[in-house]
């Protein structure tokens, strides 16, 4: 879900009715709300290949209430860093993509720029990021895809490789990259999607890409498939649609909805485990964020998928609109989840990067 719709009216209204601190808090998850649209603008995108300073401060604690407590359902907390630039175009990150180590990343913001960089840790805590560049996503004419009307929400990716896709919103489609022509200065090919995604409601559409990998385990199900995820497609009996493109078996399937809670983004792990990251708001909770366990093996055309959540937070943790998930596997055996939240270019909000080991 992007920040072009009237979201920010959506904080003013909030402001006229709460106390400061109530506003802060709600402010932050107002990327959850349904206000009325408004006209589009494309106000923090990145123009031009560019060097960006990101300030980084340690959360120390992911729950502030209780300072001695690390472990969150199936997780453990790592570290977590609040960031911060003095560049305009930094902010509104929608989705992450780690290397093996866990140190260089590439992300996507939801108004059309790459943002690639390393983690720099200590003590296997992390502890800021370094050589943070930023790009405008080009399309396949080479131009920045912002030139196109309604083309700038990029809001997921999935990486094999030197290949990159990226999921646009607002017009649900899906952009091929290849990085090893140019890496972010690589231009982008439209990737042909089943009709289902073209008809998924406005501002409601792709909101998560994963890919499974070909090649390394012949018993993997679905290898070479681009799985595709909406945010909120509802199938007819209201479950959260999702996509099977290429492989040997593509097609619909769906994901069950429960609690009201909207899929933002998701990762395949080594084991096959496929993770998926929701939100949902309301006024009385304000945001809510979990992440749910499913079998890649369960997944095929017209199957209904659903698994155990592992893992639940709400605005009495460190979090914001979480919107971007990847993991990566230690040196030491540990599989540790990488978070990022997506500020809505918000002075409200936060960028958030939070890392768990998934002790379960």
């Amino acid at each position: 879900m992007s920040t072009q719709s009237s979201r920010r009216s959506f904080i003013g209204y909030a402001a006229a009715g709460f106390s400061t601190l109530a506003v802060s808090r709600l402010a932050r998850a107002q990327a959850a709300a349904e206000p009325p649209p408004r006209a589009l603008q494309v106000e923090n995108a990145v123009v031009e290949p560019v060097s960006v300073e990101v300030n980084a401060r340690a959360i120390p604690n992911f729950e502030p209430r209780d300072r001695t407590r690390t472990r969150f359902g199936s997780l453990d907390y790592r570290s977590g860093l609040v960031l911060t630039s003095p560049y305009r175009g930094f902010g509104g990150l929608s989705g992450i993509r780690l290397d093996a180590k866990g140190e260089g990343f590439l992300a996507v913001s939801d108004q059309g720029g790459w943002f690639t960089g390393r983690i720099r840790y200590s003590g296997g805590k992390m502890a800021g990021l370094d050589d943070v560049e930023a790009a405008p996503l080009l399309g396949a004419e080479g131009r920045p895809i912002t030139e196109k009307r309604l083309w700038w929400d990029s809001e997921s990716i999935a990486r094999e490789g030197d290949v990159v896709y990226v999921g646009l919103e607002r017009v649900n489609q899906i952009l091929r990259y290849d990085f090893s022509k140019g890496g972010t200065r690589a231009r982008g090919e439209v990737v042909p999607v089943p009709a289902g995604i073209r008809k998924l409601p406005f501002n409601k559409g792709l909101e998560a890409l994963v890919v499974v990998p070909k090649g390394k385990d012949r018993n993997m199900p679905l290898a070479g498939t681009l799985i595709a995820f909406s945010e909120r497609g509802l199938d007819a009996d209201g479950n959260l649609t999702a996509f099977l493109i290429g492989g040997p078996t593509p097609g619909q399937f769906s994901v069950r909805r429960t609690e009201k809670y909207d899929i933002s983004d998701a990762v395949l792990l080594p084991s096959g485990e496929l993770l998926i990251l929701e939100r949902k708001f309301s006024w009385f909770t304000g945001v809510n964020i979990r992440i749910r366990s499913i079998p890649l093996k369960s997944i095929a055309p017209g199957a209904l998928v659903d698994g155990p959540a592992l893992f639940a937070a709400d605005l009495g943790h460190e979090v914001d609109n979480m919107e971007g998930i990847d993991a990566h596997v230690t040196s030491e055996g540990e599989t540790v989840l990488t978070l990022i939240s997506d500020d809505n270019f918000s002075m409200l909000q936060r960028t958030l990067l939070l890392q768990f080991t998934l002790v379960e």
